[in-house]
């Protein structure tokens, strides 16, 4: 039998790096975009890679503003997020060749919300043969890119503000 070793998963299994705060609150107040894998910047929401992604390219995008609750988002801020899920669900495809893409909302933690204090719009690229024996028998997932080559090849693809 052969192994494939992940042992950054491991990390996210034991919650080893859970931050007290508000990740989508602290993480665009560091001005560490590139560390913090941040990858724009709009005037209510911003854009940042997942770091534990279900595929390569997994983005979400938050509002600033800390909110659990959909309805109370002001219409500039639905605007915005659906705005910038659009246009970065084509630099997905652009950039990274995907050929779908996952769109939705984990509203609360019983939806299955990992922060569910703060709402935050996953897109997840998808590819044909992209769910394969390995996490469905192995319950492992291949990632076939480092965070920081994703991060620098959408940045260089980023949305004009």
């Amino acid at each position: 039998m052969k192994k494939l070793w992940a042992p950054w998963r491991m990390k996210y299994i034991l919650n080893i790096e859970k931050d007290d705060g508000c990740i989508f609150c602290e993480k665009p107040k560091q001005n560490q975009d590139e560390e913090n894998l941040i990858l724009y910047r709009g005037k209510t929401c911003f854009v940042m890679m997942n770091l534990f992604p279900y595929n390569n390219g997994h983005l979400l995008i938050a509002p600033y503003r800390h909110t659990a609750d959909l309805s109370a988002l002001s219409d500039e801020e639905k605007k915005e997020m659906m705005g910038l899920a659009g246009e970065w669900v084509k630099t997905l495809s652009d950039r990274m060749g995907a050929q779908g893409c996952n769109v939705g909302m984990n509203l609360g933690r019983i939806a299955g919300a990992g922060i569910a204090d703060h709402l935050h719009l996953h897109l997840v690229p998808r590819w044909e043969g992209d769910t394969n024996f390995m996490p469905v028998v192995g319950d492992t997932k291949v990632m076939s890119e480092a965070l920081e080559d994703t991060y620098q090849k959408l940045k260089r693809s980023a949305p004009s503000p």
